[in-house]
């Protein structure tokens, strides 16, 4: 109204005095194959007024950590505060019908001929009483999952015209505008998409099949259960999401529908968390306590793995936390990373080797906010050899600098993606990091794993750097250039120094299609300032940046196909230009330039399809294409 800004302590205020309110603004109804957008009536508006739910949810969230509204400051202080009346009322409705339907289920199992001994299935029962008990508890879990897409953090997908759920991410965020589901509707988050879900979920449950399987709730540092197994583990990272803060929004509503079927395993009002193996600054009084505290446990549960693990089988443990802590001269190190490398080098584990793996969706929001990889790494570990030997700095330097390109080109002929390879790449440094016994400085000291990925890094970075030389004049040039400027203008004088040094002029590279130079200034062109009719057969100056940019212009407009020709085309050098997508992706990571790094993550991430679609416009017409690349 007055055309200026609230102030954002001002809005606080107002919410944690209790003076924030919600206004139903639209209505979306179905239409013919299309949503229809209606203005909210005054009936709408009474029927969400006047819901009175019988029961809330009035556990206090966690106020201390940010993965939760409460910890913003906009007066939110209880989970029920996260609901709307109505979608309480609806909640709680379906919860109290659970008992109800347990009662139904063991009356129409006896009525069917099921035994029944009286014997619950928390008690291991399985006959009429028990068999009604399971049907109940996966009830349970479909309340449990609508609670997800019936909360007041929901947001209107406007892409797709649907809900998306509270937990679009692993955080309960601010909202201001958020979408009610319609429990009864045929659209996201009704009860019976709830119930599929659910239904899908549990028939793949190893049990459901022809496998025995079991679940038990134990410490990691103390459990016995993986005494002579193969284990396969995916452990916290570090202190990069609060899931134990985070789960009491699904808790609270399990408790209020199982706590008659399972009454040891919902004892307590809110989900343990002193125990949960993170390093949360806010439960152990400050970040060194809480780092001291995961390093610790992180080490127990690692020893455990060490002792009881089947000898003849290796461990493999997932990780997804990126190195993030950028100091000077060193590299990037993390301290998620450091922590939990030193606790499996400090139990007796050897890394052996290292497996990026696509394991999360397209799409994805943990990414989003948090410090997490596209795709997980895995770190493939045995049981430290009492006899390994003992080496110097200075041989453990000389083994990464031998060992570390190979590696590195493997995991590029693998087509990891540009965003997770330099993670993926500290998996064979620390392999040889604990080959050894021990690697000594020229002291005598024990290096530390903080020291052995200082050194990772630093021969990582010559490894890119040496490939560098590989590439054409004109291309060095520009990925010296886009090191110091991106997309941004610079001095034609500084431009023309750094192009005599390479033996080139910058009247060349505007030649060559890449630079705009005028007024003084110059500036590489972006992908989208290219021109649309290029031909690199008929390019007297082809330059790998140019057919990385053009390839990045084409395939964000046209697609996959259309890319697929400049590839054939332009032939061996494809690989060159792969290359050159690792070290720009590189170079914008560290100079936070998330939309450029995302465009070529995503070039090196269609690359196969690109390289298939290419193959096949390299077959003439009427013979049909191999099945098997043989290059």
């Amino acid at each position: 109204m007055s055309g200026t800004p609230i102030a954002d302590d001002y809005i606080k205020l107002e919410s944690m005095s209790g003076r924030l309110g919600t206004c139903l603004m639209a209505i979306v109804a179905e239409g013919d194959n299309e949503r229809v957008y209606l203005k909210p009536t005054s009936e709408h508006q009474e029927c969400a007024r006047i819901a009175n739910p019988e029961w809330r949810p009035d556990q206090k969230m966690n106020s201390d950590t940010r993965d939760l509204v409460s910890g913003r400051g906009y007066g939110f202080f209880t989970w029920s505060e996260l609901f709307t009346s109505r979608q309480l009322v609806v909640l709680t409705s379906f919860s109290d019908l659970v008992s109800e339907t347990v009662d139904c289920a063991k009356r129409d199992a006896i009525i069917a001929g099921l035994p029944d001994d009286g014997t619950l299935l928390n008690d291991g029962g399985t006959t009429a009483t028990a068999y009604a008990e399971a049907v109940g508890t996966y009830l349970a879990f479909v309340v449990d999952k609508c609670s997800d897409y019936w909360s007041s953090i929901c947001t209107w997908n406007t892409l797709r015209d649907n809900i998306r759920s509270t937990f679009a991410r692993q955080a309960i965020p601010m909202v201001w505008d958020f979408a009610e589901a319609n429990p009864f509707s045929n659209s996201s988050g009704n009860w019976t998409a709830m119930v599929d879900w659910t239904k899908k979920a549990v028939q793949l449950f190893p049990c459901s099949l022809k496998y025995d399987g079991s679940v038990r709730l134990d410490d990691a540092r103390a459990q016995t259960i993986s005494t002579d197994k193969l284990v396969s583990t995916d452990p916290p990272y570090y202190d990069n999401i609060g899931y134990a803060d985070l789960s009491d929004f699904f808790y609270v509503w399990l408790r209020h529908s199982l706590k008659p079927i399972f009454p040891d395993l919902f004892t307590t009002l809110a989900v343990p968390k002193k125990e949960e193996l993170v390093a949360s600054s806010y439960r152990h009084d400050g970040r060194e306590k809480a780092e001291q505290f995961f390093l610790e446990g992180m080490t127990q549960a690692m020893e455990r793995l060490v002792e009881q693990t089947h000898p003849a089988l290796p461990v493999t443990i997932y990780y997804a936390f990126k190195q993030s802590e950028k100091k000077a001269n060193t590299g990037n190190v993390s301290t998620g990373w450091e922590a939990f490398l030193k606790a499996v080098v400090s139990a007796g584990f050897s890394i052996v080797g290292t497996w990026p793996m696509r394991t999360e969706r397209t799409g994805r929001m943990v990414g989003v906010g948090t410090n997490a990889l596209a795709s997980s790494i895995i770190l493939v570990c045995r049981k430290h050899s009492s006899d390994a030997p003992l080496a110097t700095r200075h041989e453990f330097v000389n083994a990464l600098k031998v060992e570390l390109p190979n590696a590195l080109a493997h995991m590029q002929r693998a087509n990891i993606a540009p965003v997770d390879l330099a993670q993926a790449s500290i998996g064979p440094g620390m392999a040889i990091y604990t080959r050894y016994s021990q690697v000594l400085n020229a002291r005598g000291e024990p290096i530390s794993v903080r020291d052995a990925l200082i050194l990772i890094n630093r021969v990582l970075d010559e490894v890119f750097s040496e490939r560098e030389g590989d590439f054409d004049p004109d291309t060095r040039w520009a990925l010296e250039w886009f090191k110091q400027q991106g997309f941004t203008e610079g001095d034609y004088g500084v431009a023309e120094t750094l192009s005599k040094a390479k033996n080139i002029s910058v009247d060349g590279l505007v030649e060559a299609g890449i630079l705009s130079s005028r007024a003084g200034k110059v500036r590489l062109l972006r992908p989208n300032e290219l021109p649309e009719d290029w031909d690199p057969v008929t390019d007297k100056r082809l330059t790998v940046w140019e057919i990385v940019h053009h390839l990045v212009r084409v395939l964000e407009s046209s697609g996959e196909k259309a890319a697929s020709r400049i590839a054939f085309s332009v032939g061996s050098k494809t690989e060159a230009a792969r290359e050159l997508c690792y070290q720009l992706y590189t170079n914008c990571e560290n100079k936070k330039r998330a939309i450029e790094a995302r465009s070529y993550n995503s070039l090196v991430c269609s690359w196969p399809e690109i390289n298939r679609l290419a193959r096949e416009d390299d077959v003439p017409e009427g013979v049909q294409a191999p099945l098997f690349d043989e290059r």
